[in-house]
């Protein structure tokens, strides 16, 4: 005769066996109060919990059946993936192993068991761990597909495609292998193919949210953007708690400009995931392009907190306003790389050159148009010595065929290749082939971007230069172009790559001309006797500590007024309401729109003195302040990008302009603005000098770097790993 506990089990066993969870449930937990060592009430338990995906209670049930019987292949199983559910990913290594001791031979053990260790950041085990499952089960599409997904993870896009074909193979409707191949092909550039599988998958699994926010990823690529947001909306109605089509959706309205949306967009994302891939980052560096400074201290501390765990929360490029630490940015840039541009061997080994009559330069990237860099480095392409050096160009990006600097640019190589649709291996690959000797990335780590290339090693000395200030964080990158106002000896550690070390950072262009128009003070609405200080500096560059320190020497300057670039209306309306906060009435603030770039070197010459921002620094704008005439002070930090300023002056020599402190900055700014015969003195002096300057002396610039290059080859051909190269002196 059965026992009333073991009638009470059975109860509750049929009761879960008619999914009438909520009986069985009832059952069972009077069961475990009656006899605390009934392990089947507990394992069953943590069966119901599954099936309502209420993972961390499962846990709970079936850590206390594994404690009655801990040598039990099911509870150790299922506890194991419960904990994989429920996030665990750590705390369920030790159970898939003993799972996996416990039934060796367990497809489905060792599939759970890859999956963790893959979201634990083990590709290379979790590879291991597919192999096993595809060894026991070789027709196992979901294997096939997942192994797939961990080859995309380390960028074998060709061998993952092959994978997902193999699973499609064994399963033609498998809508997951469809849309994961699309992600690959996304990756390869291959956007219309890419579209067409995302079409497939939704035509197999319609409510397949991951796949309408895939699809969106695509369009944004394509800057197809109302129709990614249409895509994330679908998404997000088919799975309204989906961080990750929130965060892509805010991305695109982002690049609409429509920053308030995209800002909400993030604060969803982050408030159902707060560690969401790169979210808190993006959702910051908005904030400073709209220049809203609420609690904005409290949000950079937050982020530094986050970081601690080594999370994908922000790149590189968007801390360099935030903060200046030369320490942090090298730990951010290292995470980074090592999450998107991990170093890539699918190529293999590049061969050895051997020394030749001409080394070849490869210049790789995505702003040869109307973009800072190219009007900084036209004049170097130009002068290369064609005896020593062929000069290639690798552009990464498609521009119009009638912007007159790439006209120009296109002129100034020896081959000029646009690959912007090719895919970094592809491009790593044609880099190989055409024998290129140095390598040099002049974007690194900022919009349009493409690490992936030198990752996979396109030549045998890699540079990196002017675009990102900064180290990469990468161990294929060789070098980095400084000089020693920028990197102090002490400061070498903070960089992956070793530093060559010219008498100035800058490149810049001695050719570069400065419209006829004349502007008026009269068109600002500005009359003659008023002091006109300003910053042309990106927005996301102003830190209210920046702004706080204009604004007190307005107040000691009475005849003063503030001239900015601003953005948008918001950045506008936001900036006067912060003026206003500290006392300046809205009257002292002007604000300046894009023009073309001659006329806006001209407009520099209404100016009396450019303000820098710190921890970000003036590059480009401010060498185009001296370059028509106007000083700058700026505030030296510690950091790269927070140094550039001071080592434009120093190649200018106006060392007297470079200030250490934030009152040193304040009390110059004053004195120069109650000054003005001072201000014409520095104005002269910039005129006597500038193009004998190591600043605009583009000519003699060329010419050390290219030392730099032969030395940097030199040592290549011996044998010897890269190192220091001091070319410092004038």
């Amino acid at each position: 005769m059965n026992s009333p506990i073991s009638l009470m089990l059975q109860q509750g066993i049929s009761f879960f066996e008619r999914s009438n969870f909520d009986s069985a449930e009832l059952i069972l937990k009077r069961l475990i109060k009656i006899d605390s060592n009934c392990l089947p009430a507990f394992y069953v338990l943590g069966l119901i919990k599954v099936s309502q995906e209420n993972f961390k209670e499962a846990v709970g049930f079936f850590k206390k059946a594994a404690k009655l019987n801990p040598d039990d292949f099911s509870i150790q199983f299922n506890l194991a993936k419960a904990l994989s559910d429920s996030e665990c990913d750590q705390e369920s290594i030790p159970h898939h192993k003993i799972a996996i001791k416990l039934s060796k031979n367990n497809s489905l053990a060792w599939l759970n068991y890859a999956k963790s260790v893959y979201k634990l950041g083990a590709y290379v085990e979790a590879l291991e761990c597919y192999e096993k499952v595809l060894d026991l089960k070789p027709d196992y599409a979901e294997a096939w597909s997942s192994k797939g997904g961990v080859l995309h993870k380390i960028k074998c896009y060709e061998e993952a495609l092959q994978h997902y074909d193999k699973a499609l193979s064994l399963k033609p409707d498998y809508a997951e292998a469809y849309s994961n191949k699309g992600n690959t092909l996304n990756e390869l550039k291959c956007y219309e193919e890419a579209l067409q599988h995302y079409d497939k998958a939704l035509s197999l699994k319609p409510d397949y949210a991951e796949a309408y926010s895939n699809k969106g990823n695509t369009l944004n690529e394509l800057k197809c953007y109302e129709e990614a947001l249409q895509h994330y909306d679908k998404a997000l109605s088919l799975k309204p708690d989906y961080a990750e089509a929130y965060s892509n959706k805010g991305n695109t309205l982002n690049e609409l400009k429509c920053y308030e949306e995209a800002l909400q967009h993030y604060d969803k994302a982050l408030s159902l995931k707060p560690d969401i891939d790169w979210a808190l980052g993006n959702r910051l560096i908005l904030k400073l392009q709209m220049c809203n400074w609420a609690n904005l201290q409290r949000d950079i501390n937050h982020l530094v907190e986050m970081n601690k765990s080594n999370n994908k929360i922000i790149q590189p490029f968007q801390l360099l306003p935030m903060i200046d630490n030369p320490q942090l940015h090298k730990k951010i840039s290292e995470i980074y790389t090592l999450h998107k541009y991990p170093d890539n061997p699918e190529l293999g080994n590049i061969h050895f050159s051997k020394e030749k009559k001409k080394i070849r330069l490869g210049y790789f990237s995505p702003d040869f148009r109307n973009h800072p860099v190219a009007l900084l480095t036209a004049e170097l392409f130009e002068s290369h010595d064609r005896t020593l050096f062929e000069v290639i160009a690798f552009s990464l990006l498609q521009a119009s065929d009638e912007d007159q600097i790439r006209i120009r640019l296109k002129n100034s190589f020896d081959k000029f290749l646009d690959v912007g649709h090719l895919s970094d291996i592809e491009i790593a690959k044609l880099a190989r082939e055409m024998d290129i000797d140095i390598a040099i990335d002049l974007c690194g780590h900022t919009s349009h971007s493409r690490t992936g290339i030198f990752s996979f090693r396109a030549a045998p000395i890699q540079v990196s230069y002017l675009g990102y200030l900064g180290t990469m964080g990468a161990n294929y990158i060789d070098y980095l172009l400084a000089d020693k106002t920028i990197i102090t000896k002490d400061l070498e550690e903070c960089y992956t790559e070793k530093i060559i070390y010219l008498p100035s950072y800058q490149v810049n262009d001695s050719k570069k001309t400065i419209s006829q128009k004349k502007f008026t003070r009269e068109e600002l609405g500005v009359s003659e006797d008023k002091i006109i200080y300003c910053c042309f500096n990106n927005n996301y560059k102003i830190l209210p500590t920046t702004f706080e320190s204009w604004m007190r020497i307005l107040k000691e300057v009475d005849k003063s007024i503030l001239f900015l670039y601003a953005e948008s209306s918001v950045v506008e309306d936001n900036l006067i309401k912060e003026a206003k906060s500290r006392g300046i009435d809205s009257s002292r603030i002007v604000f300046g729109k894009r023009i073309k770039y001659e006329e806006y070197l001209e407009r520099y010459k209404i100016c009396d003195l450019f303000l820098d921002t710190l921890p970000y620094n003036a590059g480009t704008t401010a060498s185009d302040a001296l370059w028509a005439g106007l000083p700058v002070i700026t505030l030296k930090g510690k950091s790269f990008a927070s140094r550039v300023a001071a080592s434009l002056l120093t190649a200018i020599n106006l060392p007297e302009l470079i200030t250490s402190s934030q009152e040193e900055y304040e009390l110059l700014a004053i004195k120069l603005g109650n000054n003005p015969n001072e201000l014409i003195h520095l104005k002269q002096k910039i005129e006597n000098t500038k193009l004998r300057s190591n600043l605009f002396d583009t000519v003699a610039f060329t010419d050390k770097l290219e030392k730099a290059y032969l030395e940097a080859y030199d040592r290549y051909l011996l044998g010897s790993a890269p190192d220091n190269i001091d070319l410092a002196k004038a």
